[in-house]
């Protein structure tokens, strides 16, 4: 028998079951948490929206969030995140990635000095220059008021179309 030693999932404004099912238990036993997509698979940059096409081999293709009615819908959230990057002078996605970090403070002390290394978050990219601009969220420090309206924001906004086509969703158990 081997113990789990870490849990991948997504874990995002967009999707935010991992706190009421995960956090607690990982954090109790120490289980590693590994949130992937916390980017929203770009879509919480701003760099996407309802015009947005993608290669034929593009994943997004199938998953329902990525649907132009659901991107329309969920426009209200890159909206938001884009709002108080101008405030700060960020970026929409060093405001989703400052705000993962916000959640629980030892994300970021894991990310940045593996004090806890049980919490690596992985905002995935293919570009040096998105590597730094993600770097960045370490910078940002969101006060208490910037993350009270984001979360008051993203209870009116009610996320539009599935993480994954019902088939894979069934798959992921959470």
């Amino acid at each position: 028998m081997q113990p789990v030693t870490a849990v991948q999932s997504e874990y995002s404004l967009w999707w935010r079951r991992p706190e009421d099912e995960l956090f607690a238990t990982l954090e109790q036993l120490g289980i590693g948490f590994v949130p992937c997509s916390p980017l929203g698979r770009g879509f919480l940059t701003g760099a996407i929206d309802q015009n947005t096409t993608f290669a034929k081999d593009d994943f997004r293709n199938i998953i329902p969030r990525f649907t132009p009615e659901a991107r329309s819908a969920n426009q209200g959230l890159v909206d938001l995140l884009k709002a108080i990057a101008d405030r700060k002078n960020a970026t929409a996605a060093q405001i989703a990635l400052a705000w993962l970090l916000a959640q629980k403070p030892w994300i970021a002390l894991a990310w940045l000095l593996a004090q806890k290394p049980w919490i690596a978050p992985i905002p995935g990219t293919t570009k040096v220059t998105r590597l730094q601009e993600n770097l960045g969220a370490l910078d940002i420090e969101l006060t208490d008021a910037d993350l009270a309206e984001i979360e008051a924001a993203a209870e009116l906004i009610k996320v539009e179309g599935g993480r994954y086509p019902e088939a894979l969703e069934r798959r992921t158990n959470l």
